[in-house]
């Protein structure tokens, strides 16, 4: 019954965050082109869909998705599974940072994993492989920006665990970007741009946000509200820099090998 009451006020509450997006697609349509849906009905069913997907989406969410990342963070960063056997002797001193190793690695292959799921993300990389005319492969491009995304939930985690300000990785991320920018592509700096934005969807940034909140709350004077967040932040900024890395790799290895074939031809 719990459960059939938590489904019933999610489909009101997804019902109404829908709304405005029908009314003003509505209004559009209607008052401003004068035309009518001409496949209505496959409109609705697919409108219908997409709000009981939601639905059963948001919770899932807070049953499965939030208590299950923050349960890992807190597991992992428990002082006697980070300390082992020398738990007693080390709890009274800080915990080094080296210790979180396991943390490290849950945090890189969530990040990685949850990224490769996101839907979002399989549909640009489609497209991109499109509009490229198949040079931008689907997997490739996927797997780099989840590289980027493992990278930045990994350093979110470093951040939580030794109190560093974010504002430190923020600011040299986005340095780091804007040189690559200048040197990078051109054709591929927009794609990158977007690749970061693709990252924090539906299934990266609740697993993510949870995982913040639950290392902040574990580790001793850390607060979840400032240490908490700005995961995701992190999340977003290093697919740039990966998808960016591989189009000045691929660039270099292809001027390579013209150049190593004109030697020859010569």
């Amino acid at each position: 019954m719990i459960l059939l009451e938590q489904l019933f006020w999610t489909f009101l509450s997804t019902l109404r965050d829908v709304a405005p997006i029908l009314l003003v697609i509505g209004f559009f349509q209607a008052v401003v082109l004068r035309q009518r849906i001409s496949n209505w009905r496959q409109v609705a069913v697919g409108v219908g869909c997409v709000i009981l997907g939601l639905t059963a989406f948001l919770v899932g969410l807070e049953l499965a998705l939030f208590p299950l990342g923050n349960a890992m963070a807190e597991q992992l960063a428990d002082p006697r599974f980070v300390l082992g056997s020398d738990a007693e002797n080390l709890m009274a001193a800080p915990t080094p940072w080296y210790r979180f190793y396991w943390t490290y690695i849950f945090a890189f292959a969530i990040g990685f994993s949850a990224t490769i799921a996101e839907p979002a993300l399989l549909a640009v990389a489609i497209k991109a492989h499109e509009v490229s005319g198949g040079t931008l492969k689907v997997w490739p491009l996927r797997a780099v920006v989840a590289l980027g995304a493992g990278i930045g939930v990994t350093l979110g985690t470093f951040r939580i665990v030794t109190g560093i300000p974010l504002t430190y990785f923020i600011f040299a991320g986005y340095i780091l970007i804007i040189i690559q920018t200048l040197f990078a592509p051109k054709q591929i700096v927009p794609l990158a741009y977007d690749s970061g934005g693709v990252t924090t969807s539906t299934i990266t940034v609740p697993l993510v946000a949870a995982m913040g909140l639950g290392l902040a709350t574990q580790i001793p004077g850390r607060s979840p509200l400032a240490e908490g967040f700005g995961m995701i932040a992190l999340t977003v900024l290093f697919p740039m820099m990966t998808v960016m890395g591989y189009a000045q790799i691929a660039a270099w290895w292809q001027s390579r090998t013209r150049n190593k074939k004109a030697e020859l031809d010569s």
